[in-house]
Parts: structure tokens; sequence; C-alpha cells
């Protein structure tokens, strides 16, 4: 077994990974491999073996008979193996933020950032484990009552992507396995060794085999025979809309039950009242962490007239001063763009406004002649016809306008299919209210940034999928409820 030779505590060495099957790691057996590339250098780390058809039937297998082991584990000792397997995951905190930056961009803080999220989010669920709670229903009938309770929903399909790799796969095995669920986990090709570094902390920690696999290949593939199988019982994917819909509909099929977290482009309304200075400095800072690869990063700024100007100068002047490079290096603020057809995609939303009118405040160009990096952009005077209005960015792309009274930006704000998450800033409690009530999307933040924690539900509306993850809901969302009418 060459991956994982448990990381230690700083150590900086990268081995592609291998699979994760019935609690042993081994190499896919399929001809196909994916080359994994490092965004800042284009450096070929290595080639990652896939997953055959042979290789997912057997993660299936160990699933089905992990589920049956690992649902009769009492919730307090679930609970206390998820914690040790967190202990281990900050203790190596340094050696997966180094993966997650080599394979994905980012800078080094921000990925440490994201492994203490994740580790968050998973100690939550962890914790969560203990208070599975049932009910008891007075019954019409004498000498009788009706019990409601919940278990786990069975063994899980849990597909997650390259944007933040270890927080959106911990999410997702926080919660199947402090309900009782038994899973196998296929990220994202592009990132394979972080998320692999997260399993092992979970192996390392005690997990039984069976309970929790990993593998990895062409995801149409993989997924196909995952959701065609009969023993996965539940589907969680965070992707694209197309991709949401494609299972879906592979789904239905087998009636499993689905959690889909797909795209946003989230909107941003800045009121005259609210305090500039402070609006300017939080959202530009999500805007473009992780270089804006993030499904509910802000792109599309509404501001009050009385304060547009001066809030488009600072934004700008906020652009145009962040550090670009490598995320290795601990002077960088934003890393590259985590692949090339991320970068082909921003260059042509960023080229198709210009060409349809709309002025380029800050950056609008490509970095360097190595690597995939964009210079932090801020667009102002796009027509509505621009792509970039009606597309998620997932980039570094910022999109201001103007307005004057609140029913334009809202109407703005709702007016595409995306509903994901959502910013605004003002001190009226009127605005509050109405913002809280009319805007079509699943989280709304107000003078703050803070729209995915681990104690509340984080989910879109309209394309950007249904179901929750985090907070109650999220658990909720790996059981199903047994009602038991028993009389005496």
């Amino acid at each position: 077994m060459t991956f994982p030779a448990s990381p230690q505590s700083g150590e900086r060495n990268y081995r592609v990974p291998q699979l994760f099957i019935n609690g042993e790691w081994r190499d896919g057996t399929a001809e196909t491999v994916t080359r994994v590339i490092n965004p800042a250098t284009e450096e070929v780390l290595g080639e990652l073996s896939h997953a055959s058809v042979a290789d997912i039937d057997q993660a299936i297998a160990a699933a089905e008979v992990g589920y049956r082991a690992w649902r009769n584990v009492p919730a307090y000792e679930r609970g206390m193996l998820i914690e040790r397997a967190v202990a281990l995951m900050l203790e190596r905190r340094e050696s997966i933020a180094f993966l997650i930056t080599i394979e994905q961009g980012k800078p080094l803080a921000q990925a440490r950032n994201e492994v203490t999220a994740a580790a968050d989010m998973i100690k939550w669920y962890g914790e969560q484990a203990r208070r599975i709670y049932g009910r008891i229903v007075p019954s019409q009938l004498s000498r009788a009552q009706i019990l409601v309770q919940k278990e786990p929903v069975g063994p899980c399909a849990l597909f997650s992507p390259w944007n933040m790799p270890v927080v959106l796969a911990g999410r997702k095995l926080g919660g199947a396995l402090a309900a009782g669920c038994s899973c196998v986990l296929k990220p994202a090709e592009e990132t394979p060794a972080s998320v692999a570094a997260m399993v092992a902390c979970f192996a390392d920690a005690g997990l039984p085999a069976g309970v929790l696999n990993l593998v990895f290949g062409p995801p149409a593939e993989v997924s196909r025979q995952l959701l065609s199988s009969s023993v996965i019982q539940k589907v969680s994917l965070t992707g694209s809309v197309s991709v949401g819909k494609l299972l879906a509909e592979q789904s239905a099929t087998g009636l499993k039950q689905t959690t889909l977290e797909l795209g946003g482009h989230s909107p941003v309304i800045v009121m005259a009242d609210a305090d500039i200075d402070r609006a300017v400095a939080q959202s530009a800072t999500a805007k473009f962490r992780n270089a804006g690869q993030l499904c509910l990063a802000p792109t599309r700024f509404f501001v009050q007239a009385a304060v547009y100007d001066r809030f488009v100068d600072a934004f700008g002047k906020h652009a145009a001063s962040l550090k670009v490079g490598d995320g290795l290096d601990p002077y960088s603020e934003m890393g590259p763009l985590a692949n090339a057809r991320r970068l082909s995609a921003v260059e042509e939303l960023v080229s198709d406004a210009v060409a349809a009118g709309g002025h380029v405040v800050s950056g609008g160009m490509q970095l360097g002649d190595r690597g995939y990096f964009y210079a932090p952009t801020v667009l102002c005077d796009v027509p509505p016809q621009a792509r970039a209005w009606r597309e998620e960015a997932f980039g570094p792309i910022a999109l201001i306008k103007k307005f004057d009274e609140l029913d334009e930006a809202i109407a703005d704000a709702n007016a595409i299919d995306l509903g994901l998450a959502s910013y605004a800033f003002t001190d009226s409690a009127a605005a509050q209210a109405k913002l809280s009530a009319e805007l079509e999307v699943g989280v709304l933040a107000i003078n703050n940034i803070a729209v995915s924690v681990a104690e509340a539900p984080f989910g879109g509306v309209k394309d950007s999928g249904y179901g929750y993850e985090s907070g109650e809901e999220g658990i909720e969302s790996y059981l199903r409820t047994k009602t038991i009418h028993r009389q005496v």
C-alpha cells in the first residue's frame, strides 16, 4: 500500500492516491488514468488510476456489508470515532493543506482554513449523532402508542467537486457516517490526494472496513454504475446544474433519496445606508477567495446610486491590490484558476462582456505565461444581454450595477434561474425584512458573508438544486422515518 503512509504534520510530499475499498488502499484496474496537474506551474504531478467496473462493484458490495455493521454501532461510539478522525485531520492540517494547494491552486492560508472548516463541519455531525431523536405520538387505541423513529437511509453515493475538495467531501461524509450510513465517495479527479488524505484520517481512526470507500474514474461512467445499483439508497452531489439534472433523472429510476447542491450566481445588494467600507472589505474578500471558484461567491453586485461611485472605486482598488501568485508563496492572496477549462471560460465571459459594452474597472486579463492565472476583475456598465449576467462565472469576476429603488435590485437579483446564496448590506430593518421575504435564494447573509456554517442548513432553490447539507436538515437527509403503532 503506497498511499497513505499516514502523513505527518507539516509533511510536503506529493503522492497520487489509490482507491480505498473495503479497508484497503489499492490501484484501480481500469485502463484509463487522469493526469493530475499543478495549476500554478502546469507540472504533471502524476497519473491517477481509475476504478474499473469490477472495482466499483467491489466498493458497492463493501458498502453493503459495512452498512449492516455500522448502522448497529451505538450513536455515541459513532460520534467518538468521528471525533478521533477530526483530531487526526487537525493534526495533519499542514500536510492536507499542502495537497489542496498543489492540486487546486488556492493560497496555503486558505487551504489551512478549508481543512479547519471541514473538521468543524464533520465534528458537528459527530456530536449530532447522539441527538437523532424520534418521538412518541398518542394513539387513538387503548393501551397503545405510536413510535416514530429515525434510521439511517442506507449505503450512499457521494459526489464532490474540485473547488473545495476537503470541505465539500467532508460535509457529505460527516452527515452520512453520523447517521449510520456507509458510503462510496467519488471526488474530482483533479484533486484526489487531498480527499484521500482525509479518508485516511477516518481509516486510521478505526472506521470499520467497508463503511467508507473511495473511487476515482470518468464521472459519467462511475455515477451511472453507482446509481444503477439497488444497494445505493442515497445520492448527494455538489456540482453543475447539467450534471445535477442528469443524476436526478438516474436517481429517479431507483427512487433514491437525493440531495443536489448545484450552481450559484450570488447577488449582493448594497443600500445607501450601509457601512460601505465594511461592505467592500467583506464582499471583495469573499469574491476573490479561491479565485472566485465557489458556488456561493458574490458576483452580481447591485449598489444604490448614492454610494455607487464610492463603492466601485473602493472595490476596484481592492481587486487591483491583491497579490496573485503560486499558492505556496506565503505572500499570495489569490492563486490560479484550477484548470485550463476555467481559464478559457473566464476569458470568454470577460471578452463577451467587454464586446457588449462593459467597462473594465480592474483586471480583465490573463497573468503570466505559465499557470492558469487571471487577474481579479471588476466590470461595470455590462448590458443585461451579456452572458456574464446569466452564467455562473466561477472565477474572479465581479459585475457591478447601479439601482435606485430596492424593488429594482430585488427584481434583477431574482431574474435568473439560479438561487443559492445571496448577500445584503443595509442597516434598515424594513429593507432587511423585505430582502428576507422576497429574494429567491436558499441562504441570505445580511451585513456579513457567512452563508455556509456547520450549524445551519445550506441549500438552494430553482436550478440551484434541492435538499440541504449541514445543520439538522443536513443529517436528516441521511435518515428515513419509520412509524410503529404498537398495542399491548
